[in-house]
């Protein structure tokens, strides 16, 4: 169990934050002040006068580095406490960071009267607060999580602070580097702080690509939160579904860009569904020969899939994705907040990527799908960090092993090459969860036909799509049109069709060798025509 590690300067609440949320969930609760005063036998002012502010912020950083040794804790830091970037880094390793921030003039107001304040016992203590902010602003800036608490109710910043305690932080890795993904509610008003802890400096052009109907939900909130942070955030427009994934979509994405004067230092934010992040990934891939890029997926399905592994691209009329590029994010923030705006049919098609993630390698994820109380209604609701963390752990093992896709990232396409076909044929009316549903469906009822995998596995699995009212059956095309669209997959290699088989709950394989004879007629047994 991580620290949660309130920081900030003096006066912005950090003691009564802590208290409150240290009593809220029944664990020990550290002042660090206090702390230092009980070892030192004395009054920090005191310290400061017959030891020196030296001797001080030694015993600052002694404490820091044993609170971090511990686990469980509430902590209220000194307000200079982790500008020491050795004290910065121990309690981040350790814990959750929050920086409480606050307008000079209230910190003046919210100190009156008080007593036992060193750095401020001046003249002036408004213009030493002021120097003393402009000192700590790059330290400051530095830690992951920011609350203004300036006019707001205690209550407020407590609950904004454990939104923040209950964030699970993934790290992916791939060659060239590293990113995070950011998982929490509330975390759509936390962009800028994602940002700034990937390093993204203050001042950069943002470009916020979303649909019209994400720009209505969200992007304004988004936009806000990155101009409060100091990125000059620009609102920029591409048309909703898998139709509008084009050449033509990126094309008028360079044209904003330019519009807006983007340049190399400047960075791309995709903020909506799977479309929007691979049209908007593949033009931050290319604009200028590459520009940064940031991943706020706003759909179940994107959240679990389309935002993490560095995939973008278009459509050809030929088949899904046949132009793309790897692009790896800065870093992906995801709010399960959002969830609850979506459709039925949003959820569903996310849950499809969700199931295959279990069965490629969550058993446990599974089961829980397998519950015969399940109700898509309160699952989506309690969906939350920890099973979109679960899901999401399954892809990035594999995406680290794999990171171009060369050989076992493969098995994330289970249910794709039916998928894709069946897509494509229904001029994507048929979403891509759907899609996928019905190919996990077929390649588990191919897995048997071939003897790959048991009665039971096949038949679990499709009634796990069944029950959460995922379709099951095949649209009334043809096998040869199915086949044919199936050619046209990038997955091919050589005339053979690449397959992704469940041979058990948690373990499937790839193969190319699956008979055209075994896909007509398990085609065919779902639904399709002659």
């Amino acid at each position: 169990m991580k620290n949660i590690v309130i920081t900030g300067f003096m006066g912005t609440g950090k003691t009564v934050v802590g208290k409150a949320i240290a009593q809220r969930l029944g664990r020990p609760f550290i002042d660090m002040d206090s702390a230092i005063e009980q070892w030192a036998g004395k009054p920090i002012p005191r310290v400061f006068a017959e030891d020196g502010e030296d001797r001080f912020r030694q015993m600052e950083a002694a404490l820091c580095e044993k609170l971090s040794e511990q686990q469980g804790l509430v902590i209220a830091t000194g307000g200079g406490a982790l500008v020491n970037p050795a004290c910065r880094e121990q309690m981040v390793a350790n814990g959750t960071v929050v920086c409480l921030a606050c307008h000079p003039s209230e910190i003046v107001r919210r100190l009156q009267g008080t007593s036992g304040r060193p750095l401020i016992d001046v003249d002036d203590p408004r213009a030493e607060i002021e120097r003393l902010l402009e000192l700590r602003r790059d330290a400051y800036a530095a830690l992951p999580w920011h609350v203004d608490t300036t006019g707001l109710l205690p209550e407020t910043v407590i609950s904004e602070v454990l939104e923040l305690a209950g964030v699970i932080t993934l790290p992916v890795s791939y060659p060239q580097g590293s990113y995070d993904i950011h998982i929490g509610t509330g975390l759509l008003v936390h962009v800028g702080d994602a940002l700034r802890s990937a390093g993204i400096p203050a001042g950069t052009k943002v470009a916020v690509v979303s649909s019209p109907d994400v720009v209505g939900l969200y992007s304004q909130r988004v936009r806000a939160d990155l101009q409060a942070s100091d990125y000059r955030p620009i609102a920029c427009s591409v048309p909703d579904g898998e139709a509008n994934k084009t050449l033509d979509t990126v094309a008028s994405l360079y044209d904003q860009f330019l519009d807006a004067g983007l340049d190399r230092s400047s960075t791309i934010l995709a903020l909506g569904g799977g479309v929007t992040g691979d049209v908007a990934g593949f033009a931050a891939a290319t604009y200028m020969r590459g520009v940064r890029f940031v991943q706020v997926p706003t759909t179940l399905l994107a959240m679990v899939d389309a935002s993490v592994g560095g995939k973008t691209g278009v459509d050809l009329p030929q088949g899904k994705n046949l132009v793309g590029a790897f692009k790896q994010p800065s870093t992906v923030v995801i709010d399960p907040a959002v969830l609850t705006t979506l459709p039925a049919e949003e959820i569903l098609s996310g849950l499809a990527e969700v199931i295959k993630h279990g069965i490629i390698g969550a058993p446990g994820l599974f089961a829980e799908l397998q519950k015969p109380d399940g109700d898509l209604g309160s699952w989506s609701q309690q969906i939350g960090a920890a099973r979109l963390a679960w899901a999401l752990r399954v892809k990035i093992v594999i995406v680290e092993e794999d990171p171009f896709e060369e050989g076992r990232r493969g098995v994330l396409n289970l249910g794709h090459t039916t998928g894709h076909a069946l897509e494509r044929l229904s001029d994507f009316s048929l979403r891509h969860g759907e899609a996928v549903a019905i190919g996990m469906v077929a390649s588990a009822r191919i897995a048997e036909k071939l003897g790959r995998t048991s009665a039971e596995t096949a038949v679990t699995i499709e009634e796990v799509i069944s029950a959460w009212g995922l379709p099951t059956r095949c649209p009334p095309f043809s096998t040869s049109a199915i086949w044919d669209a199936m050619a046209h997959d990038k997955k091919r290699r050589g005339d053979a069709l690449r397959w992704v088989l469940p041979n058990a709950i948690g373990r499937v394989e790839i193969t190319h060798d699956v008979p055209r004879s075994v896909v007509r007629d398990v085609l065919r047994s779902m639904g399709a025509q002659r």
